[in-house]
């Protein structure tokens, strides 16, 4: 598997199943898309922004679903099988992303996994098994959260002083290597994880040393 980001910026996506594994991804998916829960009941857990809808759609109404929403993502998270194979297969004939919890092993095309993630915009890492062990990429989206704790602020910081070495007319190569050692300095991350106003000025006397082209 080949791992892609998906922008859901005004998509829609609909879930069939209101359980945990719903309401999980229902979280997920609401911090960007339109999400619709379809479900004839719903745990004691919070669904985010998403609209729920109550209602027990057999397997022939579930196409139905899916042409009255027209979504970018067809999630299949319930406990019935025959439900959650006429999702991915009402997906599958218009050519819609879907995912099914129940089946980690024999996707055909358009059939995604979601990866445990860990976000710091604009930092985005995913972290997956294949749908074989959530439980190992929790442990392992536990450990990146602990190491990269502030790559959202370098990600930013680093941005734009890329954009002003590149107005200043620094050769590219000059460029990328005064912006590697800016994400490879200790001194940088240091600041940025004490929350003080120097992150800047210590990454400007790290392109200085690499550069000798800012004072």
């Amino acid at each position: 598997m080949i791992p892609l980001l998906h922008d859901f910026e005004g998509e829609t996506v609909l879930a069939f199943g209101g359980g945990r594994v719903g309401a999980r991804k229902a979280r997920r998916f609401a911090r960007e898309a339109d999400v619709v829960v379809v479900s004839p009941a719903f745990v004691d857990e919070s669904f985010g922004d998403a609209k729920r809808v109550r209602a027990a759609p057999g397997p022939g109404a579930v196409a139905g679903w899916v042409e009255r929403t027209d979504p970018a993502l067809v999630v299949a998270a319930t406990d019935d099988e025959a439900v959650n194979g006429a999702a991915e297969t009402a997906a599958r004939e218009r050519g819609i992303l879907h995912n099914r919890a129940d089946r980690h092993d024999e996707r055909g095309p358009g059939g995604v996994v979601v990866p445990a993630t860990v976000r710091d915009d604009p930092v985005v890492v995913a972290v997956g098994t294949g749908g074989t062990s959530p439980a190992l990429s929790r442990y392992l989206r536990e450990g990146v959260e602990s190491e990269f704790a502030g790559a959202g602020a370098m990600a930013d910081l680093t941005g734009e002083l890329r954009e002003e070495l590149q107005d200043r007319g620094l050769p590219v190569e000059k460029r990328r290597a005064a912006v590697r050692a800016v994400v490879r300095s200790p001194e940088v991350w240091k600041a940025l994880d004490s929350g003080s106003a120097k992150p800047r000025s210590v990454a400007l006397d790290v392109i200085e040393d690499v550069t000798g082209d800012l004072s």
